[in-house]
């Protein structure tokens, strides 16, 4: 007779940016590799998130969505109405969280942090639920500061992230998905139906502030498409916007060497990395992490609105590593940027510097050690 399956619930929460919602996912899929012979049941507790509602439920995660209220740090008389409106719906998302886990009775909670996971945590802490926090930067958020005296357990990202004390703190990087890791230059060629004549950049608009990133780099690829082959993801707003713009700056010639998507699915994500022989990219946690397990030289243009600087302060301990350059959006011109990338190119040993230093500071295990520890916690 077969023996039958112990089912666990696992509830994770975070939200707010968007950045929680990829390294759940390299997590869920590492547990289903690794816990294969029990019944785990994944939920997701947080905000409303387009992003969450379409890939979580691919991924046999079922959200569930709450009030949460949003911190901002504009000082203007809009920004101060919009936080007290927020600050109301805390108490609704506590309560709305609590019969939710009352209700689901998960074995533990993990938070990514953000504002989306503090009524969840209070919820959790009420019911002696227990919690697990992950720290995507540098500089810890403002919910993973109040609740990490109330979290079992602290992941890190940063070697060097303050305030959390290291006997309940294990440095694991940012999870990434490890289907990233499997692209294929010549699957890249077909796909993105690339010349394999010239080396290859590629560019990934963020979700936030992606229209200014995307509009320098339009204004640089006069400097660059007689000597480069280019892939941007613009973002699925700014696609159309871009594509018209680059339609009527390039030369005829130019254009074979430009390709242009609103995004990039995984695997197209894979095939990219795969090929390309530098990145230009916003300085997420997620981001950085991803670049390095890729070993990939990039050049980074943090967020300047990202809360804390994190983004700015993620870049510059990434940039002292050696494994990229750090391009501030106010220091930005298109001349200065293009010369940049021409110079990393005019000597190969470069680029294999950096891309010796992201493989050195790559942790592509982090997803894995988390699911390989929640699993051990759940004999317990």
């Amino acid at each position: 007779m077969p023996q039958k399956k112990t089912k666990i619930k696992v509830v994770f929460t975070g939200g707010g940016t968007g950045g929680h919602i990829f390294p759940i996912i390299a997590i869920v899929r590492e547990i289903k590799r690794l816990g294969s012979q029990k019944e785990i049941l994944f939920y997701f507790i947080g905000p409303k998130d387009n992003l969450a509602s379409f890939y979580f439920p691919k991924e046999g995660i079922k959200n569930k969505f709450i009030f949460a209220g949003k911190l901002r740090r504009y000082n203007n008389f809009f920004s101060f109405f919009q936080n007290l409106l927020d600050f109301l719906k805390i108490p609704i998302g506590f309560i709305q969280s609590f019969f939710l886990l009352l209700f689901i009775r998960p074995k533990i909670v993990f938070s990514k942090g953000g504002y989306g996971s503090i009524p969840v945590n209070l919820a959790a802490f009420v019911l002696r639920i227990p919690i697990f926090l992950h720290e995507s930067d540098i500089i810890p958020g403002a919910a993973n500061k109040f609740f990490f005296k109330m979290a079992l357990q602290v992941f890190n990202s940063f070697l060097i992230t303050p305030l959390f004390p290291q006997e309940k703190t294990i440095v694991i990087g940012n999870p990434i998905r490890r289907e990233l890791l499997l692209g294929s230059k010549e699957e890249a060629i077909k796909k993105f139906v690339l010349s394999g004549e010239r080396p290859v950049v590629l560019i990934l608009g963020g979700s936030q502030g992606a229209k200014r990133i995307n509009e320098k780099m339009v204004q640089s690829l006069v400097f660059l498409m007689d000597e480069f082959e280019i892939i941007h993801q613009t973002g699925i707003l700014d696609y159309e916007r871009i594509k018209k713009m680059t339609e009527l700056l390039l030369k005829p010639a130019q254009k074979k060497y430009y390709h242009v998507y609103p995004f990039l699915d995984e695997e197209a994500l894979a095939h990219a990395y795969a090929i390309s022989d530098l990145i230009i990219s916003r300085a997420g946690s997620g981001s950085i992490f991803e670049i390095a397990a890729v070993k990939k030289p990039s050049i980074l243009i943090p967020l300047p609105e990202s809360a804390n600087e994190h983004q700015l302060r993620n870049a510059y301990y990434y940039s002292a590593k050696g494994a990229c350059l750090v391009l501030e959006e106010e220091n930005f011109t298109p001349i200065f940027f293009a010369g940049k990338i021409k110079e990393l190119f005019s000597k190969k040993e470069n680029l294999e510097k950096m891309a010796k230093a992201a493989e050195e500071f790559a942790r592509p295990l982090g997803g894995k050690i988390i699911a390989a520890y929640f699993l051990e916690y759940f004999l317990k």
